[in-house]
């Protein structure tokens, strides 16, 4: 009979003393993913979610990539782009909807929601307070599990599809205001920022948010006075740390920003509210006090514009006068700059695509990634965002509760 300690020699060399967890395999859950980028159908919608080299990088994984045919024409993709980069090109909507990922830029128009798939996955922009009740239900009906690029956050709590759109609306609106302040398109010919021995152009920005920053980081590099209004005080102290130098800054009061709107040359509407409209700040009795030819970039039109007398626009037809100023209130600004956007856009997906796929897919991964699943609006049909469930008046599950009782 063999003694007690070979006994225990035999037994941890069968390895029955060994924790459970180092004896399972390991499981690789990946999953190769379908997805499909339809042409762009909302007017003037120019971007498109991914770029001919993040194809080339999502197919080198094993992925498969569907490109309905001219889906990046507006930013100055081919489909012979897309094609050499891996991915198949297809002529019809209804073959795009086929797989089971679909990633949009605009939310899906009615006649796209009729060709989503029961239980498919839905990656787009939602603009909740632009859609019906019947919209969501639409959706809630075939169990799609859908999320929004706008509530989406990163692992450090910012909105990354959100802060990158900024800095690109924010630089733009100042390059837009220096075109509409010169003669050829009817402007009063003036040079935003000025020369040696002319006094710098001013320029007036409401809201010290990533749009103001790049507003102003704009502006300063062109030589201009700038001046930011924002009554958040915290705002204000980082959007000045961030610049590394002193500007003009105040609260919103009547009072002073009257003031610096009869003097400037540009002034930038950059205020927003998460949850309602913008808040009108800029009267109309004060833009009637402007200067005859300087120039209102309303950014905050797309949540109602923060200026009274705004009103929407298109890049068609972008501009109009009221009281002697020019006012520019497209919504949709950073289709301007399409190639650099969809670039922008590629940068954040990518990444993400690929840890889907890499643990098992969009499900498997809200599992474990919260910052993730901060941006799933539906959930197997069910709403899972308070603030959807509010608009579209339907029933609300908090999704760590969904998940806590699936998985």
């Amino acid at each position: 009979m063999p003694s007690e300690k070979s006994t225990s020699g035999i037994l941890a060399t069968q390895g029955i003393f060994m924790p459970q967890e180092l004896m399972q395999e390991v499981q690789h859950k990946q999953k190769n993913l379908y997805i499909g980028i339809p042409k762009e159908t909302s007017f003037q919608e120019n971007r498109i979610a991914l770029v001919p080299e993040s194809v080339a990088v999502l197919v080198n994984n094993g992925h498969q990539v569907v490109v309905e045919t001219n889906a990046g024409k507006n930013a100055n993709f081919t489909d012979t782009d897309y094609s050499e980069a891996g991915a198949r090109i297809v002529y019809s909507q209804r073959e795009v909807f086929e797989a089971d990922l679909i990633l949009k830029v605009a939310p899906p128009s009615s006649s796209e929601l009729e060709l989503v798939r029961d239980k498919q996955t839905l990656i787009s922009i939602l603009q909740i307070t632009m859609q019906s009740k019947e919209y969501i239900q639409a959706l809630s009906r075939k169990k799609i599990t859908a999320m929004a690029y706008e509530f989406l956050r990163d692992e450090t709590d910012l909105m990354p599809i959100i802060q990158a759109m900024s800095e690109i609306v924010g630089r733009t609106s100042i390059l837009i205001a220096s075109e509409y302040l010169s003669n050829s398109t009817g402007g009063k010919g003036e040079l935003l920022g000025g020369i040696t021995g002319i006094p710098p152009s001013e320029v007036v920005i409401l809201g010290a948010g990533t749009v103001g920053e790049y507003a102003a980081r704009t502006a300063l590099g062109l030589g201009a006075q700038v001046k930011v209004f924002d009554n958040n005080i915290y705002k204000l102290r980082r959007l000045v740390r961030n610049l590394g130098t002193s500007i003009y800054t105040s609260t919103i009061t009547p009072s002073n920003l009257l003031k610096a709107l009869k003097s400037c040359d540009v002034a930038v509407g950059a205020i927003h509210s998460r949850t309602s409209r913008a808040p009108v700040v800029v009267t109309e009795e004060m833009v009637s006090e402007m200067r005859y030819g300087s120039v209102v970039i309303d950014v905050s039109i797309d949540h109602g514009g923060c200026f009274e007398t705004s009103e929407v626009t298109n890049h068609t037809s972008p501009v109009f006068r009221k009281y002697g100023v020019i006012h520019y209130c497209v919504p949709n600004i950073a289709s301007r700059v399409a190639k650099t956007a969809s670039n922008a856009l590629s940068n954040i997906f990518t990444p993400m695509l690929l840890n889907i796929g890499e643990h098992g897919g969009l499900e498997e991964v809200i599992t474990r990634d919260v910052s993730l699943r901060s941006g799933i609006y539906l959930f197997r049909g069910t709403v899972t965002n308070k603030f959807v469930s509010d608009v579209a008046k339907m029933p609300y599950r908090d999704l760590n509760l969904i998940i806590a009782s699936i998985f």
